[in-house]
């Protein structure tokens, strides 16, 4: 039976007929503007960036998080960097000046918990220098945080701060919209169902898919494909972290361990990809070898080991991005269509 027009029943609520599908405007500038002031999808996106929003700064005013605010273009980029990249950052022209539009600001936030604070968090703009495709844009929106602790802390803490989004959607007054857009809330309800999300290593993944599910992303250093990931969400029925890849294939700010293993995972839920986190080097020193191993020079990050050789702090943190939360959510296969107001390279935008 076709997705589209099946009957779902969940929770007690009975979803006949087909799904609320976007209007696919964001190819059209001057259609969109009617769809993005008209349509119904776009309504919704608002109502849930809404409740995404309010119900992260709830969550972590809870738990003594502070929110940070944040520029916009940064002098040294930080997660497109390493042997393993596969985006590009954004360098713009700003008075004469080369530099860059953010692609995160998780260097920023590992300085400012030099203040104090326990951990911190935003939500914010990130640009990456890649084509948009149905899983990828080059403007989203990233909910990034970083804590004083080590990998099994971050984890914990994006496991909790999923929970509290999807409970919350699940309670809004967008709910009928969202299963009718989704089909179905059994995957939220489900979600909210794990005690804890099941955990492979990259080793042992490996070993349970096969070598047709990895590629190499750096000469001699493989890295999970995208049909790998389906296979390893639906083998774990929904939702996985693939843990310790190979280092060479993360940036050059995660911690090794003594295997040549990244202290990072990723929360693979929906399309793949969803929450990328990770441990952070200590010390300069770390810095140092991490930066040679992945052939960056040191001089383009000279601020950010000098505040590891003076402020030597063990932080973890991650970055979810709204929109994969979104493509779940919905389960909806097009991220482009989770703008109300996008930015896709090569189309005018209207506003």
């Amino acid at each position: 039976m076709d997705i589209t027009t099946e009957a779902v029943i969940s929770a007690g609520r009975t979803h006949p007929g087909p799904r609320r599908r976007p209007p696919g405007a964001w190819r059209d500038p001057e259609m969109h503007l009617a769809a993005a002031a008209e349509d119904p999808w776009y309504r919704m996106i608002t109502a849930i960036n809404a409740s995404i929003v309010e119900t992260t700064a709830d969550f972590y005013r809870g738990r003594g998080v502070s929110p940070a605010l944040m520029p916009v273009t940064v002098s040294s980029v930080s997660s497109p960097m390493g042997l393993g990249s596969d985006s590009l950052p954004v360098q713009i022209d700003l008075q004469g000046d080369r530099t860059y539009l953010a692609d995160s600001m998780q260097f920023q936030l590992e300085f400012i918990l030099r203040h104090g604070l326990a951990g911190a968090y935003y939500i914010m703009p990130t640009f990456r220098g890649e084509q948009a495709d149905e899983t990828h844009l080059n403007q989203f929106f990233h909910s990034e945080a970083e804590i004083r602790g080590d990998l099994n802390d971050v984890m914990a803490l994006v496991e909790d701060y999923l929970r509290a989004l999807t409970r919350d959607l699940l309670d809004s007054a967008t709910i009928d919209q969202i299963d009718e857009a989704a089909g179905t809330v059994s995957h939220l309800e489900g979600f909210l169902t794990k005690p804890v999300v099941p955990r492979i290593d990259f080793e042992a993944a490996y070993e349970l898919l096969g070598s047709g599910y990895f590629a190499e992303k750096t000469p001699g250093a493989l890295c999970i494909t995208r049909a790998g990931e389906q296979k390893l969400i639906e083998y774990y029925d929904g939702a996985v972290w693939l843990t310790h890849p190979l280092h060479k294939t993360v940036p050059f700010y995660q911690q090794v361990d003594d295997r040549g293993r990244a202290l990072s995972a990723d929360l693979l839920l929906g399309i793949g990809e969803v929450v990328g986190c990770g441990a952070r080097h200590r010390t300069g020193d770390e810095v140092r070898a991490s930066l040679r191993d992945h052939q960056v020079a040191e001089s383009d990050y000279a601020w950010y080991v000098q505040m590891k050789d003076r402020y030597p702090l063990q932080t973890a943190g991650f970055g979810l991005g709204l929109e994969r939360y979104m493509l779940w959510a919905l389960r909806h296969d097009d991220i482009r269509d989770l703008h109300v107001m996008p930015r896709v390279q090569g189309v005018p935008s209207w506003v």
